[in-house]
């Protein structure tokens, strides 16, 4: 299990604070939770506060939600540096995070990590212009769909080598190019279309009594409407120990 610290004192911002946008929302969704319980919304503002500040978490911004939430600065600061949807260094504007958990590995994400490794560096480097930084991480949840990396909330699919260079392309241009799989199938049908119960033979087998096929015109005949019911069945009285004529 690797340490998540705080990014360096040299590139931590001197103050934090919500748009006013920000805060109307936060308010929101802080008295949702009952009184003396506004803790429950913790992760809720970290998450706002990373969008706000471009992608991480300023040291400053837990700073801020703790001092909004009535929590001490290090039960925030646990919860900050426990999960990895936080990333507490600045990243890229488009932050790509590549799977690397067995499914993807089998389908050529090693040969995806060489690709950002040339065209990025190192995991964890922001590139000069600041348009793209990457990381390496555990299964993202397309395996049907793999090898694939996540491009800030986009997922891209069925990726090679030259379609993720080529989506790299695209946002190093200034363009969003569209998510999902990259090798022109639909989300997760198979490639080339259906390859099971597809033989016409399967749907003209009957026994050799059925007869012909039903057509149209051999409509079943409407029944009794659906408010004719039958008359439910008498239940015998039941026994009464404390009337005499029972006995």
């Amino acid at each position: 299990m690797s340490v998540r610290r705080l990014a360096p004192d040299d590139v931590q911002p001197k103050a934090f604070a919500f748009t006013a946008e920000n805060v109307a929302w936060a308010n929101q969704q802080i008295a949702k939770y009952p009184e003396g319980r506004q803790a429950s919304a913790v992760i809720l503002l970290l998450w706002k506060a990373q969008e706000q500040a471009g992608g991480w978490l300023p040291q400053k911004a837990i700073e801020l939600v703790a001092e909004m939430l009535g929590m001490p600065r290090i039960r925030v600061l646990e919860v900050a540096t426990f999960y990895t949807m936080f990333n507490l260094a600045p990243v890229g504007k488009y932050y790509v995070q590549l799977c690397g958990t067995t499914p993807c590995v089998l389908r050529g994400a090693e040969d995806l990590k060489t690709v950002c490794q040339k065209r990025i560096g190192e995991q964890g480097h922001v590139t000069a212009d600041g348009n793209f930084s990457w990381l390496e991480v555990e299964c993202l949840g397309a395996c049907v769909n793999a090898p694939m990396v996540q491009i800030n909330y986009d997922f891209y699919e069925d990726l090679t080598p030259e379609s993720l260079n080529k989506v790299l392309d695209e946002m190093a241009a200034g363009r969003v190019p569209p998510p999902g799989p990259q090798n022109g199938r639909q989300l997760s049908a198979p490639l080339g279309g259906l390859t099971s119960l597809n033989s016409p033979g399967l749907y003209d087998s009957r026994p050799s009594n059925a007869g012909a096929a039903l057509s149209d015109a051999d409509a079943k005949k409407p029944g009794a409407a659906a408010n004719v019911t039958e008359s439910p069945i008498p239940k015998p009285p039941v026994a009464d120990a404390s009337d005499p004529r029972q006995k």
